[in-house]
């Protein structure tokens, strides 16, 4: 796919006491416009920053890891997305408004967006360094006031939450497992999406389908949520969307030149949907804006329906792991950045690999100014308070977390870590 790869092995670092050194002759920015070009001299194409559906999706792979996934928990139901799963998970637990619901430091807003939407309110906690919540910092009065909390399971990395589970039940708050990152594998001794009252997850993190979520229960049968029914419209543009992004990346041979051609025609292949607006206003009207809750009473599509039912996980699965673990083997040992989790467990299927870095700012900046399947959670609600004992702002700014979905090839996973390991040896 390009010619450099060759190099990464050299630009990894030693071991030895001296630590990491650059190959003699090594240039660092022709590697990094090395990296946008492929063998034939032409632009490399972005690499996908979501899964994307290839004739391979629907090949089932012999030995595939037997692992739990959100499907399997008793009770769910279909949404638009996972925090359309929130809200609806919120509305479930007939909350009084105005009271308090218990949320991470580190977070994404379309997590807080739902309590806000849903007139509760945010009161934050602090997060260890295993991203479990830090119980024993818990401002007391938050705690009095809440009725429920959101725990995530924070990159795919699913955790026990007995002692979570425990400290709720003891306070008869209501516990929301965000399954968003981890639809797959156990959480400790369950299975993710069984520790909390409701469980919520991400269709689109994990399937190669626009939008979707789901909202799950071990414990509690989950009514007709009432959503309301997509019209034709909506209903053939999200199949043309799976089927634009599947072309764009070129994954479906045979047919690519024929379905590109009619996209052209229709005035849609080649457009770039742009990204959401990360302008610097921090209110909260601007934070809703950018969360884009106002689809999140529709039922979800019969695209999104469809491919999570017929698709085989197995793929998903494997190919997740290899990518994780090929980024541990290129990124383990590199100076000026770590791995969170340098391994991922065998129950645990991975939605991104999380790296510390540094110099998080420059290096974040160039990755993504260079189109690298890479983003992080720099945006955090508006009026946050600083809470003690807290890891949750320092992760927000030095965590980036690159992709490794299963549509991200070996060749893709090496050329983002070349990029990554060039960048932090500039510093």
């Amino acid at each position: 796919m390009f010619a450099n790869t060759k190099h990464l092995a050299d630009t990894r670092p030693s071991c030895a006491a001296n630590g990491y050194r650059r190959p003699t002759g090594a240039r660092p920015q022709a590697d990094l416009e090395a990296l946008k070009m492929n063998p034939a001299g032409n632009p490399n194409p972005p690499l996908p920053r979501t899964p994307v559906l290839d004739w391979s999706s629907f090949s089932p792979i012999d030995q595939a890891p037997d692992l739990p996934c959100i499907d399997d928990v008793g009770y769910s139901a279909v949404t638009t997305s996972g925090r359309a799963a929130i809200y609806q998970a919120l509305r479930q637990l007939r909350l009084t408004p105005g009271s308090a619901v218990l949320v991470p430091t580190y977070h994404c807003p379309t997590m807080i967006a739902p309590v806000v939407l849903a007139n509760l309110e945010p009161a934050y906690f602090p997060i260890r360094s295993d991203g479990l919540p830090n119980l024993n910092s818990i401002d007391s009065a938050a705690a009095r006031r809440a009725k429920a909390m959101i725990v995530s399971h924070y990159f795919g990395f699913g955790r026990s939450l007995a002692e979570v589970r425990e400290w709720c039940d003891e306070r008869r708050i209501a516990l929301i497992e965000d399954c968003a990152h981890s639809y797959f594998g156990y959480a400790g001794e369950r299975p993710v999406g069984t520790w909390g009252d409701y469980s919520t997850a991400s269709l689109s993190k994990f399937f190669p389908i626009p939008e979707g979520g789901v909202l799950a229960s071990a414990r509690r049968p989950i009514p007709d949520l009432g959503l309301s029914p997509q019209g034709l419209k909506r209903q053939l543009k999200d199949w043309a969307n799976v089927l634009e992004s599947a072309i764009a990346h070129e994954r479906l041979a045979g047919i690519n030149r024929a379905l590109a051609c009619l996209f052209r025609l229709k005035g849609r292949f080649g457009q770039v949907k742009p990204e959401s607006d990360r302008s610097v206003d921090p209110s909260a009207t601007s934070m809703m804006r950018v969360c884009d809750m106002g689809r999140i009473s529709h039922a979800p599509t019969t695209a999104a329906r469809a491919l999570k039912a017929i698709l085989p996980r197995g793929q998903i699965i494997t190919r997740r792991r290899r990518n994780f673990a090929l980024y541990a083997r290129h990124l383990g040992q590199v100076p000026g950045a770590r791995p969170l989790f340098p391994h991922a467990a065998a129950e645990a299927v991975p939605y991104v690999f999380p790296l510390w870095v540094d110099d998080a700012d420059r290096v974040y900046r160039a990755l993504r100014e260079r189109q690298f399947p890479v983003f992080r959670w720099d945006r955090i609600w508006p009026d946050m308070p600083p809470v003690r004992d807290d890891l949750g702002p320092s992760w927000s700014h030095h965590v980036l977390q690159l992709l490794c979905h299963q549509d991200l090839s070996e060749e893709d996973i090496t050329r983002t870590s070349l990029a990554t390991i060039e960048l932090l040896s500039e510093f």
